[in-house]
């Protein structure tokens, strides 16, 4: 060692008041012949590693000096400093004494994320907000992008164990999720956990319109989608960038399984944005739309929940103010028992027409249909009018004879025996898929002229039915026989 290192040691060692033993010469000796050398350093450090701190420190400081890039000497330093000041209060100098030993390694070591890291860590422990995140910022510079992994993990860590800076952890996420985009999910979760419902919605959207996009938590598109109707149906109030009804109505159409939940959603949605008639328009519509009766129970029992809902509270809010009951607020009730009690009796027409959009070729629900008219004239005719219009006699389900023949029976019950014989005069020019289908409807017809007391008329019909047909017709009469 020359003589100004030699009067430098003393300085330090006088300084410090550092007294070094016997058996140190020989390493002392060591170190002088292979100052270069890191074996040399570390058997020194080891030989005195249960000495004071401060003549650790200074012999890594003079070894340090001598070679300033060996990862090995700064790791093992850094780890040593950071022990020492383990169970010392974070206002204690001697932290910041740590803090510029590790910018001093970062000169030589700026290409090392486990220094970054450690150095990160060791602010994180001080609770040093501020300073924390520039070191980040400058690790992430520093460092490789392949290596930036290692820093995202503790910084996002950071970022989100203080509630206090929630826009600085929003802004780092979109920073992190620009080189991980497949962490979408992590970063919904914090939105959701700090009330940036908001911005959630619009993640939910960015992630389900990507194509390449895969769930790190295994969840499919269709549990996404679920997800975010969920959340923009329950809080109408906090999410604004998003226009919800769009996209309700789109998973409607593609979900076809998860209809009556989403129109469900829909209907929820404007209740609790205060949006009481905007929400009975969506329940009817939902009604008059869906194709499943589990669907339509759902939304069915919603809409009555609903229409409940809004009575009890009316009555509520009655019963707690002191001041009378004025004239429109009876009004006001009145009408809403009105419209609850007319939702529950079309129930079974709600029902029959779910069944008809399932299958309108379905004879028995079109029947049933004109029994829940009762005496509704003009709704019966409107009825059976649909129904034979609607209804194709190659591929119906039951007996289309017992409608056409049901139809004019109608006619000829309020004494419109014209009517009845047009309506006959119809059916029988139907395609029946077999012979004794059009059979019963000309025997319907002649026991309507006997009934009128017209025999002539009768064996008239009967003789137009027993001619043969200009053309050959082949019936399925004779299939079903076989």
């Amino acid at each position: 060692m020359t003589t100004e290192d030699d009067s430098s040691t003393s300085v330090q060692t006088s300084t410090t008041n550092l007294i070094f033993d016997e058996t140190d010469i020989l390493y002392e000796e060591d170190c002088l012949r292979n100052q270069y050398s890191v074996k040399a350093w570390l058997r020194y450090i080891d030989h005195i590693k249960e000495g004071p701190n401060e003549k650790i420190n200074l012999v890594y400081e003079r070894a340090l000096r001598e070679l300033p890039g060996s990862y090995k000497l700064w790791s093992n330093y850094l780890k040593l400093r950071r022990k020492q000041v383990r169970s010392k209060c974070i206002i204690d100098p001697i932290y910041e004494e740590v803090n510029n030993t590790f910018e001093r390694s970062l000169v030589f070591m700026h290409k090392m994320p486990r220094i970054w890291l450690d150095y990160c860590q060791c602010l994180m422990d001080q609770c040093k907000i501020t300073r924390t995140r520039r070191v980040f910022d400058r690790a992430i510079r520093a460092l490789p992008i392949t290596q930036h992994n290692r820093i995202w993990s503790l910084y996002i860590k950071f970022v989100t164990s203080y509630p206090e800076i929630p826009d600085t952890a929003m802004r780092v996420y979109k920073r992190y999720l620009k080189l991980q985009p497949e962490c979408a999910e992590e970063y919904i979760d914090y939105l959701k956990e700090i009330g940036h419902l908001d911005e959630c919605a619009k993640l939910y959207v960015d992630i389900l319109n990507r194509d390449n996009f895969t769930s790190r938590q295994g969840k499919s598109n269709h549990q996404l989608w679920n997800e975010l109707c969920e959340l923009v149906s329950k809080n109408p109030t906090k999410i604004k960038s998003v226009q919800v009804e769009p996209i309700l109505r789109q998973g409607i159409l593609k979900y076809k399984d998860q209809v009556g939940q989403l129109w469900t959603s829909l209907a929820d949605y404007y209740i609790r944005s205060g949006c009481f008639e905007k929400a009975r328009d969506i329940f009817e519509e939902a009604v008059e739309s869906v194709l499943t009766v589990r669907d339509f129970t759902q939304v069915f029992d919603a809409y009555a929940q609903s229409e409940e809902g809004l009575i009890s509270a009316l009555m509520n809010k009655s019963n707690e103010d002191d001041e009378e009951i004025t004239e429109d607020d009876d009004l006001e009730l009145e009408l809403r028992l009105a419209r609850l009690e007319y939702l529950m009796d079309r129930r079974p027409l709600m029902l029959n027409s779910v069944l008809l959009r399932q299958n309108p070729h379905n004879v028995n629900e079109w029947l049933k249909r004109i029994k829940l008219y009762g005496e509704q004239y003009d709704k019966i005719i409107q009825t059976f009018t649909k129904a034979v219009q609607t209804i194709d006699p190659k591929i119906c389900t039951g007996k289309l004879q017992d409608l056409w023949i049901a139809f004019a029976q109608f006619y000829d019950k309020y004494q419109q025996p014209d009517e009845a014989r047009y309506i006959y005069d119809k059916a029988i020019k139907v395609n029946f898929r077999n012979v004794d289908d059009l059979a019963a409807v000309w025997c319907a017809w002649c026991e309507m002229e006997l009934e009128h007391e017209k025999p002539d008329e009768a064996i008239k019909l009967m003789e137009r039915a027993t001619i043969l047909p200009r053309h050959k017709v082949i019936y399925l009469f004779f299939i079903n026989r076989l």
